[in-house]
């Protein structure tokens, strides 16, 4: 019995993370952002989700993430580009793709 006990327990998902921390990465990546005119949203954005996934586990597995500012700042360019491009249509996909890019740059600490 307690081996299934153990078992369940390493299987567990749950997520760690405590609220004045997410007040207070979510403040400094406010703070960053309209400090640098918007230039550095890409990089709070790394910053907030970094924090995010850290802590949080899934079957027992903590997850990493591995996304560079520099990376989502050449995305965010083309993907404003985009939007502008098509008149703002682009805007309706831009949260999927901001997912995408998220997705593909998480991964289990082994």
């Amino acid at each position: 019995m307690a081996k299934d006990k153990i078992e369940e327990y390493e299987l567990e998902s749950y997520f760690d993370g405590g609220l004045f921390q997410m007040i207070g990465w979510r403040i400094v990546g406010i703070l960053v952002t309209i400090g640098t005119l918007g230039i550095c949203f890409p990089w709070a954005c790394c910053m907030i989700y970094d924090w995010e996934v850290r802590h949080t586990v899934i079957n027992g597995k903590r997850l990493s993430f591995d996304g560079k500012a520099i990376q989502l700042f050449g995305n965010w360019l083309k993907w404003l580009l985009l939007t502008i491009i098509t008149l703002g249509i682009y805007s309706f996909w831009l949260t999927i793709a901001l997912k995408k890019w998220k997705t593909k740059h998480t991964y289990f600490n082994e």
